[in-house]
């Protein structure tokens, strides 16, 4: 009974040591190697992308992300979609309205109300839905292009450019679908206004 007993008590203790080894084992490869190679991988193979896609001005200084969406209200500058959260980047997401919710109804007719504001030459029928409804992450840093080019003619009173020449500016910095395949064309806001203050500033 004792050699049992000693059996017993030598085995339930091999089975805490090996666990324990196992574990120390998995958090050294799991918890340290692979964030660190991954990690390190990622910045030698997409160094701006794993970086966070930083945007830089003309002076080198950073001003955003090109994932996140930041609000402009400046109406001389593009304008990008509605944000719930303020495009804060330290959490996603939207209010799940219906479409006959009262606060997304308001929220609307507001946005219909400032855009015949700022944009007596367009019409509202005129109006691409993306300037004035949220997508569904709250940090869209993208437009359509037609939501681009409805902006023109507030843009070009404000800051005395040409029309053709602000067309020509959202033609350049429209993105995707180069083959045909990877989505719909977008134009990345952050991106527009940077090169529309630089333009401005020649």
């Amino acid at each position: 009974m004792k050699t049992t007993a000693k059996y017993e008590e030598m085995r339930h203790g091999s089975i805490w040591l090996i666990a324990l080894r196992s574990s120390l084992l998995f958090i050294v490869i799991c918890g340290i190697a692979y964030p660190l190679a991954s990690t390190g991988l990622a910045q030698l193979i997409f160094p701006h992308q794993a970086s966070g896609s930083m945007v830089k001005d003309s002076s080198g200084q950073t001003v955003g992300s090109e994932l996140i969406g930041q609000t402009f209200t400046d109406p001389a500058y593009f304008q990008g979609r509605i944000s719930s959260i303020d495009n804060n980047g330290a959490g996603s997401g939207s209010n799940n309205y219906a479409p006959s919710n009262p606060e997304l109804v308001k929220r609307v007719k507001d946005s219909i109300a400032q855009w015949e504001k700022e944009n007596p030459q367009v019409p509202v029928s005129k109006l691409p839905i993306d300037l004035i409804t949220n997508s569904g992450s709250g940090l869209d840093p993208h437009i359509t292009p037609a939501a681009a080019e409805v902006q023109i003619p507030r843009i070009s009173s404000l800051r005395h450019i040409p029309e053709e020449q602000l067309r020509q500016l959202v033609a350049k910095n429209t993105e995707g679908r180069d083959l045909g395949v990877f989505g719909e064309k977008r134009v990345n806001v952050l991106k527009l206004n940077l090169a529309l203050k630089e333009l401005a500033g020649k």
